[in-house]
């Protein structure tokens, strides 16, 4: 499939696009919600370069990826414990005119229309491709993985050990990675922390909270902590990092040029 890729600084109109990818592909607290901390606008504003949108053949959008360049060694001593410090450490290394070490993925979307034609390998390709014209060796993602909402009694740290026949990962999302090469570094358990009144939980979820207590919501990958009293709605959703090989440039120039 021949694809071209066009980022935010090169196509400022992707943005909007962007923003419309991820109210389709995320629940309602997570794109509306605060868990990341208030400076998700600055990958647009900042960081232009590192978000991009992939075209087919026929001129259509078909997949977005966001991505920020951060300091990070890719160990797990040295991995951000949640999405507000990736961005942190990328803002600020912005701010302070450092040079960064490594890019981290945040979405990589692909048009629901246009599932199965592997598409999501393509827009972390194109990840690595960004990371190696900006001299960036590290590729490291805070994965969500695709099932985990259909399994939000289970702890994150059993799922991400669940496999099928032949080892692969039992999450198609996590085996796209795996099949990269990339390995599965550590969870993240509260990679984003959403908090807002009950009235918008109710919003959000189309469900009632009539008393306090855990609720399993849609695409809530464990359940919502509901304290009526305070009037409060807490959501701790645990991420899994996971790690891609060295950014090389002989093996991924050629390949992501094609794109």
């Amino acid at each position: 499939m021949e694809l071209t890729v066009r980022t935010l600084a090169e196509e400022p109109g992707l943005r909007a696009r962007i923003n419309d990818y991820h109210a389709q592909a995320w629940p309602n607290f997570v794109h509306e919600g605060n868990g990341t901390g208030g400076l998700w606008s600055r990958i647009y504003t900042d960081f232009a370069e590192f978000q991009f949108g992939l075209w087919d053949e026929t001129g259509a959008l078909v997949a977005v990826g966001d991505s920020i360049p951060l300091i990070c060694d890719g160990t797990r001593g040295d991995l951000p414990p949640n999405i507000p410090e990736v961005l942190e450490r990328g803002v600020a290394v912005k701010a302070d005119g450092r040079r960064p070490t490594a890019l981290s993925a945040l979405a990589a979307i692909v048009d629901p229309s246009q599932r199965g034609r592997g598409l999501a390998r393509r827009v972390l390709e194109t990840m690595a491709d960004i990371a190696r014209r900006h001299g960036l060796k590290t590729l490291v993602a805070p994965v969500r993985p695709t099932l985990k909402q259909h399994y939000p009694l289970t702890p994150m740290e059993k799922y991400v050990k669940w496999t099928r026949a032949g080892g692969a990962c039992f999450d198609p999302w996590l085996q796209v990675h795996q099949r990269m090469g990339a390995e599965i570094m550590q969870v993240a358990p509260k990679a984003m922390v959403i908090t807002d009144t009950v009235a918008k939980w109710q919003e959000w979820t189309g469900l009632r909270f009539p008393e306090s207590g855990p609720y399993v919501v849609p695409g809530a990958f464990q359940p919502v902590t509901i304290d009526v009293r305070r009037n409060i709605g807490r959501y701790e959703e645990a991420n899994v990092w996971m790690r891609h090989p060295a950014v090389r440039a002989e093996r991924l120039g050629s390949e992501a040029r094609a794109e």
